[in-house]
């Protein structure tokens, strides 16, 4: 069963879709893309393994999509509402959860990379991460790059070959995993493989024992 929770932010009211484990050893909190939503099939089918194998996880709709817009605001009025989120979250329904992984697709996956850090994340998921943005009119538009590294603790990302903003490069130094997979930017051809990839590396990243 999920709980859909209204939560305060700076910008408006968020939207958390809480399926919540007892006793569950590890939390995702996940966010979507700039232009999209929590049903985008990845996300949903990662959802559902992880719940399946005992976590917990909540998916967050950013105060521009509750409110019906599609275009996202600029980095820091999103940042400043996931940092809301994740405040009330970890004071209410995820209180006790011994580790929290924080993630989601493209736009959500850099707002993920951005706080870690500030939200005392374990670890990052990025899927389809948003690496180089296409150029603009006055030339190449910067790359992502730095936010990734900036992350500050172990980061999988899950990428289509074909993804038009590119595949991020592996970085061990960074505990940076990258796990190229066959599709696009949606990540949609397998999204049962996608979750399996995901799993696998929450286990041996914030898994007992690890």
């Amino acid at each position: 069963m999920t709980d859909v929770l209204a939560l305060s932010t700076p910008h408006g009211p968020a939207r958390a879709h809480c399926l919540l484990r007892p006793d569950a050893p590890v939390a995702l909190v996940l966010g979507h893309g700039a232009g999209g939503s929590v049903t985008a099939p990845d996300l949903q089918a990662v959802t559902a393994r992880v719940v399946e194998d005992g976590g917990s996880v909540v998916l967050v709709e950013q105060p521009y999509r509750v409110a019906g817009k599609r275009s996202a605001p600029r980095a820091p009025t999103l940042d400043a509402a996931w940092l809301a989120v994740l405040q009330t979250l970890r004071a209410g329904p995820l209180a006790g959860v011994p580790r929290l992984v924080c993630g989601g697709r493209s736009s959500g996956a850099r707002v993920a990379c951005r706080t870690a850090t500030a939200v005392g994340a374990d670890a990052v998921l990025c899927l389809a991460f948003p690496l180089q943005p296409p150029p603009r009119r006055s030339g190449p538009a910067p790359s992502r790059q730095p936010e990734l590294d900036a992350a500050g603790v172990p980061v999988l990302v899950v990428q289509g070959e074909s993804d038009r903003f590119g595949v991020p490069a592996p970085d061990p130094d960074r505990a940076r995993e990258v796990v190229v997979v066959a599709g696009d930017h949606g990540l949609k051809r397998d999204v049962a493989g996608t979750a399996a990839i995901v799993a696998a590396w929450l286990a041996r990243t914030v898994g007992p024992g690890a």
